[in-house]
């Protein structure tokens, strides 16, 4: 609760000192000072700063988050639209992500500096060093031009049919989970290498237990704690970090809604979306702490 206090002061301040109001953007140049002034008070974009931050708080404690500068529609109504988009793109990538990273970094482990091993780690390389964008562009050239298996961006609605509506994912959560993928491939194949170090590990083989037994059985489950926080790491990431990516595909999500919404000044958009992603970062994180015990016990006997 304290973390997301602090947040909402940041997010206020930040916004609160940006040059420029929504009046202008809204009226335009040619407006005069007095149209500007008399709009500004309309918004009571004029009240002092502690009560414009008192009477968001007391909105988000009631559920209340105004009405957008530029849409005229309930923030929370925008907010809910734009999720049915961003929400599920972030889960189709996460699980493209942990799906490849895992199955390249436990292979990578098991063939320890064998071709293998070194393959999977020049293509993470690659990878990690592929920006998001350009690997959008080169999935929308090839499989939306060239081969014409999907679209080159939009996104039809989820009342149109499920599966179009995944279908129109699919490229953009490719595009995020490439880079994702390539760091939690490596980060996975330094845990399991680092566990099957481990004196349990040699004791586990000396009493006759096979290397994929050793592996399945023991090594997975106590390198799986660093994988598992920076899966959690990631998955905030990709709910946050989709403002590129959403615009290159044209996709009415969160991070293309963030995106307008700076654009035309619509500071109560921007505060209670970007409140919104610090409060699923705050939340992703306590989940990964839960499941730390989950899946080690032990931490749970250490933090009794």
């Amino acid at each position: 609760m304290a973390t997301l206090l602090v947040a909402s002061m940041v997010i206020f301040i930040v916004l609160d000192v940006l040059p420029g109001s929504a009046a202008d953007v809204m009226l335009g140049e040619s407006a005069t000072p007095e149209a500007k002034q008399a709009l500004s008070t309309k918004l009571g974009l004029d009240r002092p700063p502690l009560q414009r931050y008192a009477a968001w708080m007391q909105g988000l404690a009631s559920g209340e988050l105004g009405e957008s500068l530029s849409y005229s529609v309930p923030v929370a109504q925008l907010i809910g639209e734009r999720l049915q988009v961003t929400a599920p793109l972030a889960l189709m990538a996460m699980l493209l992500t942990a799906g490849l990273a895992l199955v390249l970094g436990i292979y990578a482990a098991s063939n320890h500096n064998k071709l293998g091993d070194v393959g999977v780690m020049g293509l993470s390389q690659l990878g990690i060093a592929i920006p998001n964008f350009w690997f959008a562009i080169i999935l929308i050239f090839v499989f939306a031009v060239k081969l014409q298996w999907f679209s080159a961006g939009g996104f039809p609605g989820w009342e149109d049919g499920y599966f179009d509506a995944f279908k129109a994912l699919i490229l953009p959560a490719v595009a995020l989970a490439v880079v994702q993928a390539a760091i939690l491939a490596r980060i996975t194949r330094s845990a399991v290498l680092d566990v099957l170090r481990e004196d349990f590990v040699r004791t586990a083989r000396a009493k006759g237990l096979s290397r994929r037994a050793v592996l399945w059985r023991h090594v997975l489950r106590n390198a799986f704690v660093p994988v598992l926080t920076v899966m959690g790491l990631q998955f905030a990431n990709l709910l946050t970090g989709t403002i590129v990516v959403e615009n290159v595909f044209s996709l009415p999500g969160l991070g293309r809604l963030i995106f307008q919404a700076i654009a035309n000044r619509d500071v109560i958009v921007v505060r209670n979306v970007v409140m919104l992603l610090a409060a699923s970062v705050i939340v992703i994180n306590f989940i990964v702490d839960v499941l730390y015990a989950v899946i080690d016990p032990r931490l749970k006997v250490q933090s009794a």
